[in-house]
């Protein structure tokens, strides 16, 4: 069964509805369409309604019917703007490195089911026992919001502590690292941007 992010996302391809608009423009009824696909009208009625999600095989005999690619059903319309929300019980919440025993700090990625994104956003979060992050770089900049406690942020040599409600931008071709400052666990959003 799906999560109701993993649905949602699936549902802005409008896939049931483009393989529906294949299906007429062919002339062709849902038990012609079986018969060319091995797959009951039934199943295909419930593909076209939204009710079930076609697997890649599933969706590839499908597109073979009709001579398109599987990139046909997964091209977004110019029309419709780009969506998707993103249930904090979906987060796949990893640390900053694998194997690093306290890591520096947690991220949740908030945008993950979006392709072609022009940004990645993160939620991090920085335990009490947590130790500095290593200097890294990227190409881009990038935008941090500082939600809950103290962190500073290293850029090239330099701190900058930045305290609940601060927010920071700066271009991450720059050495930086991160760590919580004070007492009590840190939690920041982190925006990273191509330029």
């Amino acid at each position: 069964m799906l999560s109701e992010t993993l649905s949602t996302a699936l549902e802005n391809y409008k896939i049931g509805p483009k393989i529906r608009a294949l299906r007429l423009k062919k002339d062709l009824g849902l038990v012609q369409l079986g018969e060319h696909t091995g797959l009951s009208p039934g199943m295909l009625s419930k593909i076209e309604r939204g009710v079930l999600f076609p697997t890649l095989p599933t969706l590839l005999r499908i597109a073979f019917v009709f001579g398109v690619g599987l990139e046909h059903f997964f091209i977004e319309s110019e029309k419709r703007p780009e969506m998707a929300v993103i249930r904090k019980r979906d987060r796949l919440r990893l640390p900053d490195r694998a194997g690093e025993d306290p890591p520096s700090y947690f991220f949740e990625s908030l945008d993950f089911p979006v392709t072609d994104r022009n940004m990645e956003a993160f939620f991090a979060e920085f335990p009490t026992e947590s130790k500095p992050s290593e200097p890294h770089r990227h190409e881009g900049v990038e935008l941090i919001y500082v939600i809950k406690g103290q962190l500073v942020v290293n850029i090239d040599g330099e701190d900058v502590t930045l305290d609940a409600g601060d927010a920071m931008y700066f271009d991450s071709g720059a050495p930086h690292g991160y760590r919580r400052e004070g007492r009590s666990s840190c939690s920041a959003i982190v925006v990273v941007s191509p330029k």
